[in-house]
This record gives C-alpha cells, sequence and structure tokens, in this order.
C-alpha cells in the first residue's frame, strides 16, 4: 500500500501529465490556469511573453498563484519592479492621471518598507519629461527597457524560495499520458477473452473488451492458445495517435558562472578599437585594429602588448592608378576588420580604402609582411579565411560591389563575384555535406549564396534590413545568425537557411540606434551584441534577454565585442580607447594560469620565451586542470559502478579490431578490423540522446551501407595479425584512407564506395595522414623506413623523404609550424619543414637497447607546437620547433606491464594510457602526473580471458572526458566519469614505492 507521501507525489506527477498534454493540443488558457492554480510549475516562458508585452494584469495574476507580496524580500522586489515599469510607462505616454492611480493604489504599499524610495518616485510626476532624473536619464524604449526588467526578474525568482523546483518541467517522456493509456488498453486487452486482431476502443470511460463474435465458443480453444502471443498494439493509434511533437523538456537552466561578465582587466590602445580577433588556438592572444590603421597584438592574460604596428603602404607602385591617386589626396586612413586564419599562421587586415595586407605569425612578437592587395575601390569591408580545395584562401567585399576570393599564399585573384546592388557589407563562408559557398549582404538589402565560381549568385534573399548588417554561425555550424542596424532600428534573429526567412527575433535591443550594433556567438549557446552602452546575452533558444552587464561603466553606446573559440573570454571596447576583457569562471582559470606560466619561468631559455617567444612555453590550457585538481591524492577506479563504460561487440567476428577512431562529427566511431573490414558504429539522436553524439550511455548502430558492401582493404599476407593495418579521416568525415598491407584505398564515407587504389605493395604502407591544409596531399610512412608525400587528385608521387632506420609508425602536420613530425620502430623522431626543401632535425628517445625495436607514436598537441610521443616505456611531450623534451613519464621498473598506446584528449588538457595489464591510467597533460587509474574490472566483464587489454586509445573530439580503446578480443569500450562527478579523479602525487612512476625529464637524461 503506497504511503500518503508517495500518493502525494503520483498526484503531483498526474498534474505534470495533464499540463503536458493540454500543451500538446494548444490549450494554452487552460494550461496556464492549471499552472496558477496547482502551483506546481511556473511556466517562465509565459510569463517572459506577458511581461514583454505589457500584460501587467496578467503578470501579477499568475504570481499570485505562487507567491504574495508580504511572502518574503525576493517577492516583494519583484512585484515592486513590475508596478514601478508600470508606472514608468504611464509617464513615457504621458497618461499623468494613470501613474497618479498606479503611484496611490499599487506603489504606495511598498511605502513601510522603503518610504524614500517612494518619495524619489513621487518626484518624478513634477518633471515635464522623467529623463530628466539623473537615475532615469539611460531609460530606453519599452520594449529595451522590459528586456532589461526580465533579466531582472528572473534572478529574483531563481532566488526566491517560493519558485524552488518550480521553474523547471520534468521529462516525462514525449506524450506521456497518451503512452500511458496506451499500455493500459493493451494490458486490458490482452485481459479479454476472446481478443480481436484489429480491436475498436470507442470509450475510455469503461475498461476496454472485445465483443464476442458470432461463433466463438467454435473458435474458444483456438484463441486461448494464442493469448500468450497477442503482440501489443497501438489501440489509439486511430482514435488518439500519438503526435510528433518535441518532447515537453525544459531548456536547460543555465549557470550565471558561464556568462563572461566579470572584468578579469583592462587594456590600453591608445585609439578607439574598430575590431577585434582572438587567436583560434593561443586563446589569451588578442588581435586589435584601430581607427587610426594602427594594429595591436595582446597577450591579455599577462597585459601586455606585444606588438604595436603603425600603417604604412609596403609598395605603392605595385598598387593601382586609383588607389595612388586617392593616397596622394587623402592619405587618412583606418580599419575595418582584423581576422586570424583558420588555425592561426596568419592574420589579414582590411582598410578603409582598397587595400588589404596579409601578416604571418611566427609567434610571441614576431609577425611578418607577407602580402598586401589592391583588393577594391573604396572601403574593404569584410574579410574572411576559407580553405577551398588546395588552397587556404581570403575572401573580401568592399564598395565597389563585389566579392573576391584570392589565394592567401600568393595572392592570385581566383574569382570575382558579381550581382549586388551597392556596397557589399559582410561576408560568410559555409560548408554543408561537402559543398562550400559563401553568404553575402550587402546595403541592396540582399542576402546572396554563392559557389566559388563567376557563374551568379544561386539563391538570393531579401535581407531583414538594408544597412550594416553582420553573420556568424554557431560554433558547430548548425545555426545561422544576423544583427543589423537600420536607420530606425536594431535587429538581432536567427536566419533559416533552407527556407531563407527569419526563424526567431530576440528581443532586447533598444530601438532607437545610437551606432553599429556588433555581435557574436559563443559555444553553440550563448549570443551576445554591445548595445545602449551595455553587454547583453541571450540563450539562442530564448528570444527574450538572458543577462546584461555594464562592465563596470565606461562602454561606448555599442561597444565592439569579440568572444574567444571556447567563449571564456570577451574582449569589449571601452569609452577610453581601451579593451576590458570579461570572463566566466573557465576564463579566469585560463587568464591566471597562462599568467602564471610566464611568472614561473626560470631558465634562459624560458627566459626568451617570456620576452616575446611563446612556442617553447606548452600551451596554458593545459595547465588548467593542475590548477583544478587536488593533487593529495590519486583517484582509483574498481568497479563498474564507479564510471560509466559501454562494450561495443565486432558482430561480424574481424579477429581484431587494429585502429580506432572517432569522426571529427563526434557521432560516431570507426574501426578497422585485422581483415580488412571498416566498421562505423553510429549513435542514434533520440530522447536519451537529444544531440545524436557519442556517450556510454547509449548503444551505437552498426552501420550498414545502402549498398550492402562494406569498405574492405586488399589483405595481402593469409596471416592476418601480422598485418599492418593504417587509416585516416579528412577533416570533415567524407574520406577515410586507409590499408591493410595491400593497395591503400580511398573511400567514399556517405556511400562506402571504393574511390581509387593506389601504391601497390612491397613495400607496404605502415601509416597515413591527410594534410589539414589540402586533403589532396597524404603523408605515407612505409615499411622500408621511407615517407613519400602523394598528391591523390594527380597520382603523383611529389617527395620521397628518407631518414628513418625503420619502419614509419607515427605521422602529424603542423600548420602552425609548417612542418611535419614523424616517426618509427627506430626510436627516432623527425621534424620535416614543409617549406624549406624538407630539412630536418632529428632526435633519439633515451630508451634501453632492448627496446629499440618497437613502435613509437607522434600526436600533435592542440597548439600545434607541442607533441606527445608514445613507446612501450614512456610517454613524453615535446617543443616541436626545437624538439626539446618539456615533460616525461617512465614505467617504474623492468617487470611493469608496457604502454599499448596513449592520447591526448580532445583539449590536451589530459593524456589516456593503456597498458598491456589492462590498467588505464589518465594523466594531467601539464605535469604528467597520474590522476586516475582505471583498473581492468572496472571496465571489463568477470569473465573475460585475463590476456584480454586495449590496443589502441581514441579521445573524442569534443567531449574531453570520454575516451574508447579497442580490445585484443575485438571488443570496443567507450569510457566515461560518472556525471556527477564530470571528470577524471585528482592529481597524484609521486608513490613512495615508485608504483605509479616518476614524472622528469631530467631524470631520463642521468
Amino acid at each position: 500500500m503506497s504511503s500518503p507521501s508517495q500518493k502525494a507525489l503520483l498526484s503531483r506527477d498526474i498534474v505534470y501529465l495533464v499540463l503536458q498534454y493540454l500543451e500538446e493540443e494548444n490549450f494554452k488558457e487552460t494550461m496556464h490556469q492549471l499552472e496558477q492554480e496547482s502551483g506546481l510549475y511556473f511556466n517562465m516562458k509565459y510569463f517572459e511573453e506577458e511581461v514583454m508585452n505589457g500584460n501587467w494584469n496578467e503578470v501579477e495574476k499568475y504570481l499570485y498563484g505562487f507567491t504574495k507580496v508580504d511572502d518574503n524580500g525576493h517577492s516583494m522586489k519583484i512585484f515592486f519592479e513590475i508596478r514601478k515599469q508600470k508606472f514608468l510607462e504611464a509617464l513615457d505616454k504621458l497618461d499623468r492621471a494613470k501613474a497618479v492611480e498606479i503611484l496611490r493604489k499599487e506603489l504606495m504599499v511598498f511605502a513601510s518598507s522603503d518610504a524614500d524610495l517612494i518619495k524619489d518616485i513621487t518626484l518624478l510626476l513634477t518633471l515635464d519629461n522623467f529623463r530628466e532624473n539623473v537615475q532615469f536619464s539611460k531609460y530606453g524604449d519599452t520594449e529595451s527597457v522590459r528586456a532589461i526588467l526580465l533579466v531582472e526578474l528572473r534572478k529574483l525568482l531563481e532566488g526566491n524560495p517560493q519558485f524552488h523546483g518550480k521553474l523547471q518541467f520534468p521529462c516525462p517522456g514525449s506524450s506521456r499520458l497518451r503512452t500511458l493509456i496506451n499500455q493500459s488498453l493493451n494490458w486490458q486487452h490482452q485481459c479479454c477473452k476472446n481478443p480481436q486482431t484489429h480491436p475498436e476502443v470507442k470509450t475510455l470511460f469503461v475498461n476496454h473488451s472485445c465483443e464476442q463474435p458470432n461463433g466463438a465458443k467454435l473458435l474458444l480453444q483456438a484463441n486461448s492458445s494464442l493469448l500468450n502471443s497477442i503482440p501489443e498494439i497501438n489501440l489509439l493509434g486511430n482514435m488518439l495517435p500519438i503526435p510528433n511533437l518535441p518532447q515537453s523538456c525544459p531548456e536547460a537552466k543555465y549557470n550565471p558562472k558561464d556568462i563572461t561578465k566579470t572584468v578579469a582587466m583592462t587594456l590600453d590602445q591608445g585609439f578607439a578599437i574598430n575590431s577585434m580577433d582572438f587567436h583560434p588556438i593561443q586563446q589569451t592572444l588578442l588581435l586589435v585594429g584601430t581607427n587610426i590603421a594602427d594594429i595591436g597584438l595582446w597577450e591579455v592574460a599577462t597585459n601586455d602588448r606585444l606588438v604595436l604596428r603603425n600603417f604604412k603602404v609596403w609598395d605603392l607602385k605595385k598598387c593601382g592608378k586609383t588607389f595612388q591617386k586617392s593616397w596622394a589626396k587623402n592619405s587618412k586612413i583606418w580599419i575595418n576588420r582584423v581576422i586570424w586564419s583558420l588555425d592561426g599562421p596568419m592574420f589579414g587586415v582590411a582598410y578603409s580604402s582598397h587595400i588589404v595586407q596579409i601578416y604571418t605569425y611566427h609567434g610571441g612578437n614576431d609577425i611578418r609582411e607577407h602580402l598586401e592587395i589592391d583588393a577594391h575601390v573604396g572601403h574593404v569591408h569584410d574579410i574572411v579565411f576559407a580553405n577551398l580545395e588546395k588552397r587556404l584562401c581570403l575572401i573580401t567585399c568592399g564598395d565597389d560591389e563585389t566579392i573576391k576570393v584570392w589565394d592567401a599564399t600568393t595572392g592570385t585573384r581566383l574569382f570575382i563575384l558579381r550581382g549586388h546592388v551597392g556596397p557589399v557589407y559582410s561576408i560568410c563562408p559555409h560548408y554543408k555535406e561537402d559543398i562550400q559557398f559563401l553568404y553575402s549582404i550587402g546595403c541592396d538589402g540582399k542576402v546572396k549564396t554563392w559557389l566559388y565560381d563567376d557563374q551568379g549568385s544561386r539563391k538570393d534573399y531579401d535581407a531583414p534590413g538594408r544597412w550594416n548588417t553582420n553573420m556568424a554561425y554557431s560554433a558547430d555550424g548548425t545555426r545561422f545568425f544576423f544583427c543589423g542596424t537600420s536607420k530606425n532600428e536594431k535587429f538581432l534573429m536567427e536566419w533559416n537557411e533552407s527556407e531563407g526567412s527569419v526563424k526567431r527575433t530576440y528581443r532586447g535591443l533598444k530601438k532607437c540606434p545610437l551606432g553599429i550594433v556588433k555581435f557574436d556567438t559563443s559555444r553553440n549557446r550563448f549570443l551576445a551584441a554591445g548595445d545602449d552602452y551595455l553587454i547583453k546575452f541571450w540563450d539562442m533558444n530564448n528570444v527574450n534577454l538572458l543577462d546584461i552587464s555594464d562592465a563596470g561603466g565606461g562602454l561606448p553606446a555599442s561597444p565592439m565585442i569579440r568572444f574567444n573559440k571556447e567563449g571564456s573570454l570577451l574582449a569589449v571596447s571601452t569609452h577610453g580607447n581601451g579593451i576590458k576583457i570579461l570572463a566566466n569562471g573557465d576564463g579566469l582559470v585560463l587568464l591566471h594560469t597562462v599568467k602564471a606560466c610566464f611568472d614561473g619561468l626560470r631558465n634562459p631559455s624560458e627566459a626568451v620565451a617570456k620576452n616575446g617567444d611563446n612556442r617553447s612555453i606548452v600551451d596554458a590550457r593545459q595547465r588548467i586542470a593542475d590548477d583544478l585538481m587536488d593533487k593529495s591524492k590519486m583517484r582509483e577506479i574498481s568497479e563498474a559502478a564507479q564510471c560509466r563504460s559501454l562494450r561495443i561487440m565486432d558482430y561480424l567476428q574481424s579477429t581484431k579490431i587494429c585502429r580506432l577512431m572517432y569522426l571529427n562529427s563526434g557521432a560516431a566511431l570507426l574501426a578497422l578490423g585485422s581483415n580488412g573490414i571498416h566498421l562505423l558504429w553510429k549513435w542514434p539522436c533520440n530522447e536519451h540522446n537529444p544531440h545524436g553524439k557519442a556517450t556510454a550511455s547509449v548503444s551505437p548502430q552498426l552501420w550498414v551501407p545502402p549498398t550492402g558492401i562494406f569498405m574492405i582493404n586488399d589483405v595481402v599476407d593469409s596471416n592476418v595479425e601480422r598485418g599492418v593495418h593504417c587509416c585516416a579521416l579528412t577533416k570533415y568525415d567524407s574520406y577515410v584512407v586507409s590499408a591493410s598491407g595491400g593497395n591503400i584505398s580511398l573511400f567514399n564515407m556517405m556511400t562506402s564506395e571504393t574511390i581509387k587504389k593506389f601504391m601497390h605493395p612491397p613495400p607496404a604502407a605502415t601509416f597515413l595522414a591527410f594534410n589539414p591544409q589540402d586533403h589532396n596531399v597524404i603523408a605515407i610512412g612505409m615499411e622500408d623506413s621511407t615517407i613519400l608525400i602523394y598528391n591523390a587528385e594527380t597520382h603523383e608521387v611529389k617527395r620521397k623523404i628518407t631518414g628513418h632506420l625503420n619502419k614509419i609508425t607515427g605521422l602529424a602536420f603542423s600548420n602552425v609550424l609548417n612542418v611535419l613530425i614523424s616517426s618509427g620502430a627506430d626510436a627516432q623522431i623527425c621534424v620535416w619543414s614543409t617549406t624549406r626543401k624538407w630539412k630536418k632535425k632529428n632526435i633519439f628517445l633515451q630508451i634501453k637497447p632492448l627496446s629499440t625495436n618497437s613502435d613509437t607514436s607522434v600526436q600533435l598537441h592542440i597548439d600545434q607546437i607541442h607533441f606527445l610521443a608514445v613507446h612501450k616505456t614512456q610517454i613524453a611531450i615535446y617543443e616541436a620547433n626545437e624538439l626539446k623534451c618539456v615533460n616525461q613519464w617512465e614505467l617504474p621498473h623492468e617487470s611493469a606491464a608496457p604502454i599499448t598506446h596513449a592520447t591526448f584528449s580532445c583539449d590536451s588538457l589530459l593524456i589516456c594510457a593503456t597498458f598491456m595489464d589492462a590498467t588505464v591510467f589518465i594523466f594531467n597533460s601539464s605535469n604528467l602526473e597520474v590522476t586516475c587509474r582505471i583498473l581492468p574490472a572496472a571496465y571489463l566483464p568477470s569473465n573475460v580471458n585475463g590476456n584480454v587489454h586495449p590496443v589502441v586509445v581514441t579521445a573524442h573530439p569534443s567531449v574531453s572526458n570520454q575516451f574508447a580503446f579497442c580490445l585484443t578480443n575485438g571488443g570496443i569500450i567507450v569510457l566515461e566519469p560518472l556525471e556527477s562527478e564530470g571528470k577524471w579523479g585528482a592529481a597524484a602525487p609521486l608513490l613512495e614505492n615508485g608504483s605509479v612512476g616518476a614524472s622528469s625529464c631530467d631524470r631520463a637524461k642521468k
């Protein structure tokens, strides 16, 4: 028998299910009345809509279902702010009679709590315009003020005890009430004495029972024998079908610490800021362009300006005659846009007259002139970088009504895109399903879509405004946003690409323009815009303001803003020609840690870095973990209940999984079996996994190609276990190149079709790597110790590189340093310059002679300046440019289980290493201390053979604590920490018995 408390909980759940049903059936008025009368769920979305519409009586009526004015201080403040807004709006409409009535009947109840405040409000009645009062001098238009009010009300509601547990709707599953009724009817049908194949349900008022048909007595025996095999039927399929509606789950409640509002520091640039951009990898490095055409480069963590470069024309003679004449008459010029290239080795600068300049960045304060292009007649309004097939390209637009595409390496003009009637203000490149295209917005009020050719625009739409409009995608490239300023209005909206229309318009921008509004996106979740002397924040899924910040004051009417890539820092221009750096919790840790890196430098070689060349410093992001983790102990996980693990079996019975990697989308795992078969496991997108990403909580499905034919490599050796297997994916998961001892095969990942085969052995390929700057170029490590640079488009071997003494076991390209890093079974690591005729530097790992003939792998750090080297006896981190060992961890003794593989996490903060005894270590990459040790019992079933252990480990491309590894028995394990913990343990000190190992380059050298 249920207790009274259990009955109360079930009664509450019934109310929730009825609310869900009312929403699905669009009985909105009844739904809100039930919310108010039950007091169980405060519908924040409905409340926000009523506030924004100014339905103040309905707002207060709805609130009274949950709290009264005198319940507590929070409630009193909520009602006061609402009534004060009613009062101010009446004054703004010059309706003094109504304002007096509101003051007398509604605001006077607060006089006993704060009589002086009520007196100040009363004095507003004596002014012709209440904005003459200093306190209300910045009072904007009604809509923007209501939006700001909502931010305050939301905070008060969240902090009010009367609303605890009532602001989020539970997730009962889509159409849960209908589902329960269907389940009940199915059970009733199974209890029928004469169940019919197609029963009719005419009412829910009585229990269901199938009518006895004629001749039922003759069929009774047959029916009885079938009772146990009656399938469950959706009896309400025709009467009450379950609608295909989104699940009634609340939007994720944001943590205020996620918003970049804390002022961390102020930078003094000296002149007004026109444009800013954070480096895509070194995320505390800020590029700045000013109104006098100065370029500034700041290390914001230390408040150091590394570069201040004044404008000059590099070679006036090479510029067009139109610019030369214009420059002779008027040499005043300013910067319209600065932007880094995709991986940060270059940056571009667009000026207010004709010119675009491209610099190369070599670390620290080293920037070098690369290209100067006379790009457009008049202003160059916008520039962006894009990778087009083989080239890094620069795309520009300007006053001359054109868009131009340039080779960023040579300066060659590739395309001119014509079609706008008027200046082109903004451009935004994108790709979808391997199709690269470009959006543009001009002052002619048109949004145009282009392919990279001379065939004109493919689609034209009417833009939301005819003036200055900027565009940006969310970080994952799935959502597209516009922010614009015209003569009489400002707007921020999400654009529906497929339909060419506005999907949603965000509220809260001040209607009367005080300057061109700049906006930015953060982490697929937040939008921010500089408006009305404030920074305004929105959740992408909610049109109402989420939060605001004045950054401590001193902002211009429309401040320039820019997030770093992770959204942890926000640069904001100030009225005094400075820049304020705002940070959230992660950003503060990042700044602190980077600063600590500089402050903690000791030896002379590091002192060089302190003065500018930060390439010899491990990216500070990897030290965040060191600051956050408790170093007092190492976490040991010995039971399955202490972590989340998912076992994926090889149903095609590959003898062994030899290679394993996540797709770059993070939605699937690709495995290469020892029999040459490629297996792709995709995670479904459903209510348990709404984003369709890889997770240990949901099982993936083995993908079967439409043709039923899997991608299969040529296998030469009859003993497949002895074959050498390798594969590599392109950046966008479109193609995979792979080999298993035979020909190298290039497959289409969408169709599993074999596009071509090449490089017939011997020698066999042992490692493959795509050049990220040109996916037609593949580095191929060979069994005979050579490296081939192969162009898949022209079928040519461009270069053959020699220098190793044994087969190649690892390859990695660095875009930042323009090098190829290689490793071999000779325990040698080589760094080859891709721009200096493949000049080589090399180093041999310091290992015992008996271990030399063993595979060594290499993997780049996220900064592309450092790399991880893995050998069966050690893991080490090197600085690639000088091949200097930054840190090293060795097995504690000769009898210890060898390392089978290791990998960086996606953010390079952690290293996951697997061992032959099936133990898994999680290292803090900044100091190579073990933060967590995972024993085999935590992820292996008890009946598994004792010789089973991980062979290859791979890291999820966007979830920093998720790893997957393949086992010697063909199984695959996906491993994550518990949701309640969110990370792998805490940093470990060296154990007295040395069982964890030692971390020291100096000790290794001895």
